[in-house]
Parts: structure tokens; C-alpha cells; sequence
């Protein structure tokens, strides 16, 4: 890597833009030299030599997009002169070779986790209240709103503080020094919890659990009994009006098919059952207050770190992720493979155009297969409502150098990094194989970081080039930067800045250790992500309808 340019492999036809170019600069390449025909902004792709129209675009050794129109040396690849194109796929073939990395450092390190009955073990201790269907929203707000202040799980918020402070001086008349007001002003430590070995109560609201059809309530259920059985789960308090379709013996069937040995505390109340709104919430809080209490004797204590589970995720990608964040995120996932933990790669929209290279991985025919059919239902599925994985892009993605999907996807796949596919999982499976599993979501960030939690990730990567503050309710995700310019301008949602690869200072294989020792920290407890400071519970089931 030179420091304006890359040919990211040698097949590839463009070089991305590593800083902004001018027209009319020169760069030179095998002893030939490249004339700029346009302005080149950082992490766009120009093309190396001529391309006529119909020409294939290949980057990372792949097809990632078609010429529209004839395409002259040094000039900008853009949505007006290239359109979305992808490798097709078939059958597995070959056998797959794996070189795994250097694991020396790490195959005696320990985290410091909660030992579950079943062997998993959580990254955090956290008590969950569900409601099994919308109309219970209000009652589990109501039980949030009792709980949080009460036990010091409340984060105190500077905004409310500065509105206090903003209409105390507009009162005496003093609009002039509202203009000097921080927020700084009223950042302060929360309060001292009650139960010290609980990391928090986490309240998953949604607008699901009846109406629509009853396959969005069974696939609903299916993720919320993920969430029980996931290791960073200590016990869980579940309300049911009773008359929905997402039935509590439905979760219970479940949570049974994923774990039969479940031994957690669990409390499930149904209101048309228990009367009054007074009697359910009184029952549900002292229910819960107990459990919590009896979920606050678990402590941390030395894990393996074949116990790890780590997401794969990327949201607000930029034309580096592919360069610097997602292998980095790679390689680390490959170091806890070979250490024999498990890691989940989704979002099946962008792998598109990398499919043959994934069902070649895998190691049976059978998970092969079960991928293929999926990529292939689903994308059917886009199509059928006048859509596409070619749609996937959004707008920030384009403007950051990411114009078709099969681009996006050849990098978003880097997350992965190089290990076999152990396993294929369809939404909502419950991740059981150690090794690399391939788990079926939409591209959108939050239903797919919520579905990685429900299959079992007790920790997840989460790569962006634009910045997004995305977090789970139980899952710490940790943020990495595919640039410096991101994790400065952003410093309080960045915890990895990777950006260090592009500037040539640190490799691949420098920034996956560096994260993986970041996992280590989390993972014990010692460090918060930033999501986690923030606050940022964010939770969304996939309707399985078309979700890009």
C-alpha cells in the first residue's frame, strides 16, 4: 500500500483513493502512468486502464460491478457510469485449506465471566423484562420506571439537567448566557447499585406479538427465548396479556427446543389472569426484586477463551471498512476460532456476490446447501416486492465510496476472516458449533446485532466508516473505526480505530490482536464500550417480510 492509492488485489481492474485526489495527477503502476481524469475523493474507486461499456469491475479479486457506459483511465467510478453485477454460485467444490494465525499469546489467557449451569458464559449479568406483546409496553415501562432510579441502574441525563438550567435562566430574563451553557456542566456519576454483581435490568420493548401473521409471533418468540438462554442473561421476567398470538407456552416450547436443561430464574405473568393492573405489577416487581436478588450471588470468575461468542456486525460502512476495519475484525474473529470459540457472520444481503467463496468453506454439503437456499429465498423474496440486494447501498454508503452492493458485500464479507464455515444458521437458530457460522438477518444494523444476541453472542464487533451508536440491551458491542478522521471526530462512540491500517502504521494482523485483547477487557467486566456508557439498548425483531 502506497500512501494514495491501493489495488486491493492483483485481478482487481481499480485502485481505490486512499486521500483526495485532483484531476490531472498522476500515478504510476507497473511502470505505466496514470493520468487522472477527474477528481478522485478519498475511498472512491478510478479505473486502471480503459473499460468499455459492459466491462466487469473487479475488486478484492471479484466482480463488484458493471460499466454503463466507456470508462476512460483515472476517471471516478460513480452510480452514473457503473451498475451493480455479481458472481453467480453454485455447488461447493474443492476443499478448503485453512492456515490458522499465531495463537501462541492468547491459548493460556482467561476472561472473567459468569458460569452458566448449561457451560455458557456471560460477558455481563443482566436481568431482562419482556413484554410478549405490544399492548404490555406501558406495564413493563412502568416497572422500568420503578426499578431504575430505586436500585441505581438510572443513567443520569446532563440534557434534562440543561433544559433546568435553560428555563431557570429564561425566567429571570437571562436568554444571553443560555448561549454559554455545556452539557459537561451536569455530567455526573450514577449512583451506587443495589445488587453490585447485576450489570443492569434491560427492558425489551417492541411492537410485535399479534396482528400480522403468526409466523412474525413464532419467529418473535423464537428470538426472545434466544435472549433467555443467552449467558449474558441471569434470569428474565415476561408479560403476557393472554389473548396474543405470541403465547407464552410458545417461548416456553422455545426456550426448551434451544436449551432442555434450562435453569435459569424465570417468571412469566399473564395479565388477563392475575386481574387489575395493580395486582400484575405488584406480583411482577416484588417477583422480579427476588430473582435479582438471588441472580446477584453470581460472580465473575476465570473462563477459557473458547467461551467467547463473537458478532460480526458493520453499519454506516465507508469505502475503507473493507480495507482496514472489517479484516481486522476478521483476523480476530479467526484467533477465536482457532482458539476454539465461536463467531457469527450475518446480514445475507451483503454477502452477495461472495456466496461460491462461503459455500466453498464449508465444511459440510449440507450447510452449503441450507446457505445457498437461503441466499437464494431471500433474495426472491426482495424481488418479488420490486426490490433487490442491489437496493442495499444506502446513500451514505454511496457517498463514501460504496456504489453497488457486490462492493459493499466483498468487503462486509472480510469480517468473517479466512476460517472453514462450521455452521449455517437460519433467524433465530441458536449458534452451537464452535468455528464460524453464517447466521441469516437483514443488512439493517439493529435487527441483525439483535439477532446475533438471540443466537447466543455473548460480545460483538461492530465495524463503520460514517459512525452509527448502535448497542445491544445485553451484549456489549464494541465500535471500530475504519478511519482516523471517524474516531476523532467521534470519540464517544469509537472504541478501535483502525484507521492506523490506511495510514500504514500498524497491519491486520497488529490490529486484530489489539482488539481481540479488547474483547478480553470487556468480556471481564473491566472496561465499558461506548454503547454501553451511552446507554444505547437498541432492540428490533425482523419481521420476516423484505428487510434490506
Amino acid at each position: 500500500m502506497n500512501h494514495k492509492t491501493l489495488q486491493i488485489h492483483s485481478k482487481d481492474n481499480v485502485f481505490v483513493a486512499l486521500q483526495d485526489l485532483k484531476a490531472g495527477e498522476k500515478i504510476t503502476f507497473e511502470q505505466k502512468v496514470i493520468t487522472l481524469k477527474t477528481d478522485v475523493p478519498a475511498k472512491h474507486k478510478f479505473a486502471i486502464g480503459d473499460l468499455c461499456k459492459g466491462d466487469l469491475i473487479y475488486m478484492y479479486g471479484g466482480i463488484v460491478g458493471k460499466a454503463m457506459v466507456d470508462i476512460q483511465s483515472g476517471e471516478v467510478l460513480t452510480t452514473s457510469n457503473v451498475t451493480h453485477e455479481a458472481e453467480s454460485f453454485g455447488k461447493k467444490s474443492g476443499t478448503y485449506s485453512w492456515e490458522k494465525p499465531d495463537i501462541s499469546s492468547f491459548e493460556n489467557r482467561t476472561f472473567q465471566g459468569y458460569h452458566r449451569k448449561d457451560g455458557q458464559v456471560g460477558t455481563g449479568n443482566y436481568w431482562l423484562v419482556i413484554p410478549m406483546v405490544f399492548c404490555e409496553n406501558r406495564n413493563v415501562d412502568t416497572i422500568k420506571e420503578a426499578f431504575l432510579d430505586e436500585l441505581g441502574f438510572a443513567k443520569t441525563n446532563p440534557y434534562k439537567q440543561l433544559v433546568k438550567e435553560m428555563a431557570s435562566l429564561y425566567q429571570n430574563g437571562d436568554s444571553e448566557s443560555i448561549k454559554n451553557l455545556t452539557v459537561n456542566t451536569y455530567l455526573d456519576k450514577s449512583p451506587a447499585k443495589l445488587f453490585e454483581n447485576i450489570d443492569g435490568i434491560k427492558f425489551l420493548n417492541h411492537q410485535g406479538g399479534c396482528g400480522g401473521i403468526r409466523q412474525d409471533s413464532d419467529a418473535l418468540c423464537t428470538l426472545l427465548a434466544g435472549y433467555i438462554n443467552n449467558p449474558n442473561t441471569a434470569g428474565a421476567t415476561i408479560l403476557s396479556l393472554g389473548c396474543q398470538n405470541a403465547q407464552a407456552p410458545i417461548l416456553e416450547e422455545k426456550l426448551k427446543n434451544i436449551n432442555p436443561n434450562f435453569q435459569k430464574p424465570l417468571i412469566i405473568l399473564e395479565q388477563q389472569k392475575e386481574g387489575t393492573e395493580q395486582q400484575l405489577l405488584t406480583r411482577a416487581i416484588k417477583e422480579t426484586f427476588l430473582g435479582m436478588a438471588e441472580a446477584n450471588l453470581e460472580t465473575r470468575k476465570p473462563a477459557p477463551l473458547n467461551k467467547l461468542t463473537v458478532g460480526l456486525e458493520c453499519g454506516g460502512s465507508d469505502g475503507f471498512s473493507g480495507i482496514s476495519a472489517n479484516p481486522s475484525v476478521g483476523y480476530a474473529a479467526d484467533l477465536v476460532v482457532a482458539l476454539g470459540g465461536k463467531a457469527i457472520l450475518s446480514e445475507f444481503p451483503e454477502l452477495c456476490g461472495v456466496e461460491q467463496e462461503l459455500i466453498n468453506r464449508c465444511v459440510t454439503n449440507e450447510s452449503a446447501e441450507k446457505f445457498s437456499n437461503l441466499m437464494k429465498a431471500y433474495a426472491a423474496s426482495a424481488e418479488a416486492v420490486g426490490s433487490g440486494f442491489d437496493m442495499n447501498p444506502s446513500p451514505g454508503n454511496i457517498k463514501d465510496g460504496l456504489i453497488t452492493d457486490a462492493m459493499k458485500s466483498s468487503g462486509a464479507a472480510k469480517k468473517g476472516g479466512t476460517s472453514p464455515v462450521a455452521d449455517v444458521l437460519d433467524y433465530g437458530e441458536y449458534v452451537k458449533t464452535p468455528g464460524l457460522n453464517l447466521l441469516c438477518t437483514p443488512g439493517n444494523d439493529v435487527e441483525s446485532t439483535t439477532a446475533m444476541a438471540g443466537s447466543g453472542a455473548n460480545v460483538i464487533l461492530f465495524t463503520t466508516g460514517l459512525g452509527t451508536p448502535t448497542g445491544n440491551p445485553i451484549t456489549p458491542v464494541i465500535k471500530v473505526s475504519s478511519n482516523h478522521r471517524l474516531a476523532e471526530k467521534m470519540p464517544d462512540i469509537i472504541d478501535v480505530n483502525t484507521g492506523f491500517v490506511i495510514s500504514g502504521e500498524r497491519s491486520i494482523k497488529e490490529m486484530g490482536e489489539e482488539i481481540l485483547e479488547k474483547i478480553i477487557r470487556v468480556a471481564s467486566g473491566e472496561e465499558l464500550t461506548k454503547a454501553m456508557i451511552l446507554g444505547q439498548n437498541d432492540f428490533i425483531p425482523w419481521k420476516r417480510g423484505v428487510s434490506l
